[in-house]
């Protein structure tokens, strides 16, 4: 069976690169995207077998790309590629269903033993990432929950990333009333006001990058 991939990361170069890896082990890639927005509406039209997705988009960061993919294509596995390896992203990205995260400071065999893996049903997480699961284990630290619902957290990326009330209703496709009302949620949430507050809450879960 012919394993077909659809590939999102915001740098050409890199997808460019990633193609013609993933092409030269033999799989499939039917499309490209350069946000999380973008990635979501290819795998809702293309219904691939596997999408990756860089954790660090515009627009939509690949944990929240991966769960609206679940929803609009159950059958899709989802693995993430990020150059993070702390036990907090790992732990957010299985909880989110996201089935291999795979560090991007590894070699690309890393990413096609992934691939493999979740096709026949397996999860797959780079090396270095287990033994930051498991020390987490042993020290049974915490891993503080998330207060944000999806789609508070989706207005917050667009917050962090300098989108403007309008825009961000634009880019929802919702009303200036329900974004607004969405940010006044998120400020209570987490008990932040200021504008700066909230783009360094983002940073902190990685939602955004500078």
């Amino acid at each position: 069976m012919l394993v077909r991939v659809v590939l999102a990361d915001d740098h050409v170069i890199v997808r460019q690169g990633l193609s013609l890896l993933l092409a030269g082990a033999g799989f499939d890639v039917v499309g490209e995207a350069s946000d999380g927005h973008e990635v979501v509406r290819l795998a809702r039209d293309l219904q691939p077998d596997v999408a990756v997705l860089d954790v660090m988009m515009p627009l939509l960061n690949g944990l929240d790309a991966g769960r609206e993919i679940h929803q609009v294509s159950p059958r899709t596995k989802t693995i993430l590629l990020t150059s993070r390896h702390d036990e907090q992203l790992v732990l957010e990205a299985l909880q989110a269903g996201i089935r291999a995260c795979v560090l991007k400071t590894y070699d690309g065999e890393d990413l096609i033993r992934a691939i493999r893996d979740v096709v026949a049903g397996g999860v797959y997480l780079s090396s270095r990432m287990s033994r930051s699961l498991v020390d987490a284990y042993r020290a049974r630290t915490a891993t503080p929950a998330d207060p944000l619902s999806m789609r508070e957290r989706q207005v917050l990326q667009l917050i962090a990333e300098g989108k403007r009330t309008r825009e961000i209703a634009e880019l929802l496709g919702v009303s200036v009333k329900t974004a607004e009302s969405h940010r006044t949620h998120i400020t209570k949430k987490l008990g932040i006001s200021e504008t700066a507050g909230l783009v360094r809450y983002a940073l902190q879960r990685g939602l955004s990058q500078l």
